[in-house]
């Protein structure tokens, strides 16, 4: 019985979709004003641990995760260098997703933009009016926090201390600080702006999950997931749009992941432990050794992200390799050992019933391990047979499409093979041929090649 704990019931429940197999979920994207760090990437390797373990129970999964390219951030920081928004937000969305890959994170069915969005955007907010949620002030329109009863219910945020009439302009505020929040701010100065029925102007950061959400899910779907730091306000003011407009549940789980603490202090630029995850890559250690990392504690629980516990999570995943090469390398003989068929049922269970009890990812784990020694001892004294060996090889397989860090032994690709593939994917992107350079840069990803393209030439490197 799969089990999640809902944010929104403070409690552990049974989960089971809306509808028939289908699971429509939405998780919160970057906002991409600079290169996401590695705390995000927690949350991001949650989902993704999320996503693939409702394909392993035999779901099918829509999965939605969107781009924020328009809010206070991307305008500021696009601004302070002179680049039009556009511009300076493609940039960060294909570093993004480079990151994504890297991390071998699966990509979602869809992920819109907000930008592309904005009429959708408006529609919600006509919507909200005509039922008496809004109000409009200098041009802008704000919702009315008050006329919702159920407001808080998320968050379990105290209104009491709210200031009745009080408002908030910003995108992000204090977390305590319960006011009526802008759906659509009036333009100021140069802002990027859109002219629609509304008037001129562009949408607040919240308003654009709920419409996004909606228009690919329904206006009631099943799981919605992001970061603790987004319980409030955020998803708080998504549910009061959402169900504001709609008068139905928004969403029936809601799953959070714990922050990420460096070498156990809050992460900070001012304290030198902020990281990127190239930051990361360039101190040498892997992409499957940071994703193991951050998949290793239960997403409920704080990580604290330490360069020991890295090189621990190298030395882990080498132990796994070396094992799997062991198995497919032993020469065994021909036959059936019940006993070691019984060891990896043992470990199939342990494994599907701690993924089932909320995603405890340490226990799931410590059962991969705990076979391991057994077969390697089994292996010791010639006790494995070769009908044993496709069954575990099978069962490696079968744990690595929810974990996604042992992968596969791969050629060495030669290095004219790489520049010759690198140009023909230049040629493509001049013929404006996307589609092949795109298939050139996900088959050398999958070859463990990743390629930078910078203002001198594409530069690229082995994972």
């Amino acid at each position: 019985m799969l089990r999640f704990f809902n944010t929104l019931s403070g409690k552990q429940e049974e989960f089971k979709p809306l509808v028939d197999n289908s699971v429509r979920m939405y998780a919160c994207g970057p906002t991409v004003y600079d290169y996401a760090h590695i705390g995000n990437f927690r949350t991001f390797v949650f989902v993704d641990l999320l996503r693939r373990y409702l394909k392993y129970k035999g779901y099918n999964v829509i999965h939605v995760m969107n781009i924020t390219d328009v809010d206070d951030r991307t305008i500021q920081r696009s601004q302070a260098e002179g680049i039009e928004l556009s511009q300076y937000t493609r940039k960060y969305t294909e570093e993004f997703l480079k990151d994504f890959h890297t991390l071998n994170i699966q990509h979602p069915e869809i992920i819109p933009r907000a930008t592309d969005h904005i009429p959708e955007m408006v529609e919600l907010v006509k919507r909200l009016e005509a039922r008496g949620f809004t109000y409009a002030s200098a041009g802008s329109v704000y919702y009315r926090i008050s006329s919702f009863p159920d407001y808080g219910k998320l968050s379990k945020i105290n209104l009491e201390g709210n200031v009745a009439g009080a408002r908030v302009d910003v995108d992000s505020y204090d977390k305590a600080d319960a006011r009526d929040f802008v759906l659509w701010k009036a333009r100021r100065d140069d802002e990027p702006a859109w002219d629609t029925e509304l008037g001129v102007g562009r949408p607040g950061w919240h308003l654009e999950c709920s419409a996004m959400s909606m228009k690919y899910l329904g206006e009631s779907f099943d799981i919605h997931c992001g970061g603790v730091d987004l319980i409030f306000p955020h998803h708080e003011n998504e549910i009061a749009q959402s169900e504001g407009a709609t008068a139905k549940e928004f969403v029936r789980f809601w799953l959070h992941a714990e922050h990420l603490m460096v070498e156990g202090e809050k992460m900070s630029k001012s304290l030198g432990n902020y990281y990127t995850l190239r930051d990361i890559l360039e101190k040498g250690y892997s992409p499957s050794a940071i994703r193991y990392l951050l998949l290793s504690v239960p997403y409920r629980q704080q990580l604290n992200f330490t360069f020991e516990g890295l090189r621990a999570a190298q030395a882990s995943l080498e132990r796994l390799k070396n094992f799997k090469r062991r198995l497919k390398e032993s020469a065994l003989e021909e036959g059936y050992n019940e006993s070691i068929a019984e060891a990896t049922g043992r470990a199939r269970e342990k494994f599907e019933s701690s993924l089932d009890d909320d995603l405890n990812t340490s226990v799931a784990l410590a059962a991969i391990f705990e076979l391991l020694r057994e077969v390697n001892a089994a292996l010791d004294s010639e006790q494995v047979k070769s009908r044993n060996r496709a069954e575990l090889l099978e069962l490696l397989d079968r744990f690595d499409t929810v974990l996604g860090v042992i992968g596969e032994e791969r050629e060495e690709m030669l290095d004219s093979e790489i520049a010759a593939l690198i140009e023909e994917r230049h040629q493509a992107r001049r013929a404006r041929n996307f589609a092949r350079a795109d298939q050139i840069r996900e088959m050398l990803a999958e070859r463990g090649i990743i390629l930078e393209d910078t203002k001198e030439g594409t530069r690229w490197r082995r994972k």
